[in-house]
C-alpha cells in the first residue's frame, strides 16, 4: 500500500493536487445547493485540500482520514487559518463501526479504489447520511494498472456503469456522473498517458 505518512508534508507541493481538489470543489458546489446549515463528511481527507474550497458554503465539515501523517498536515493548516467549523479526526470506516454521527454530505476524492469492498463501504455511506443526503464521489475511471502500478494492491480505477449498480443497490438515486478532471503521467516511452477523474453524485433514497 500507499505510505500516505512519508508523503503528508510534500502533498500540498504538488500543483496538480491542488488543481484536482479546486476543480472537484468547484463540481460539488455546481452539483449541489450547499448551504450553511449542512453537516459532511469529508471521508479519506488527507490534507483537507477539498474542504477548504468548500468551508465556507457548508455549517460544519468533519473531516477523517487513518493517515496520522496526514491529519497533522491538516490540523496545522485549521489552526493556521482560524478555521472554526472544520475538525479532523483520525478514522478508518473499513475497520470500526461507523459513528452515530450523521451528515447531509458525505464526498471523497481519490479514495474509493483504495478500499477493497466498495459495496460495503458504499452502505456504511448511505447509512451516515440523514435522509435525502447527498454523495460525492471523484474517483478514476477504469484504467490498466498503470495509474499506481499492478503491483500496488488497489482497484484499478472503476467501470461509470458498474459504480452506479453499487450505488443503486446500497440505497442511492439521482445518480450522474461528469469527468472533472484528468491528471496526465508521463509514459515509459517518453510520451503521456491521461487517466479521467469522474465526479459520481448521488441522493440517499
Amino acid at each position: 500500500m500507499i505510505d500516505f505518512d512519508s508523503k503528508a508534508r510534500l502533498w500540498d507541493g504538488n500543483p496538480v493536487f491542488q488543481e484536482r481538489a479546486d476543480r472537484i470543489a468547484a463540481a460539488i458546489q455546481a452539483a449541489i445547493p450547499l448551504n450553511t446549515n449542512m453537516r459532511a463528511l469529508d471521508y479519506g481527507c488527507g490534507t483537507g485540500m477539498l474542504s477548504f474550497p468548500l468551508k465556507d458554503s457548508l455549517g460544519h465539515i468533519t473531516l477523517k482520514d487513518s493517515s496520522a501523517g496526514m491529519l497533522e498536515v491538516l490540523r496545522e493548516k485549521i489552526a493556521a487559518l482560524g478555521v472554526s467549523n472544520m475538525a479532523a479526526r483520525q478514522f478508518d470506516l473499513t475497520r470500526v463501526d461507523a459513528p452515530e454521527d450523521r451528515y447531509d454530505l458525505i464526498y471523497t476524492s481519490m479514495v474509493l479504489h483504495h478500499i477493497p469492498d466498495t459495496a460495503g463501504i458504499l452502505a456504511t455511506f448511505q447509512a451516515l447520511l440523514n435522509p435525502g443526503g447527498w454523495l460525492c464521489v471523484a474517483d478514476l475511471d477504469q484504467e490498466d494498472g498503470s495509474f499506481h502500478g499492478i503491483e500496488v494492491d488497489v482497484h484499478h480505477g472503476f467501470t461509470r456503469d458498474a459504480l452506479r449498480q453499487l450505488a443503486e443497490a446500497a440505497g442511492f438515486g439521482d445518480l450522474r456522473f461528469d469527468t472533472v478532471f484528468e491528471i496526465v503521467k508521463d509514459t515509459a516511452d517518453g510520451g503521456a498517458r491521461a487517466y479521467p477523474v469522474f465526479l459520481m453524485v448521488a441522493r440517499k433514497r
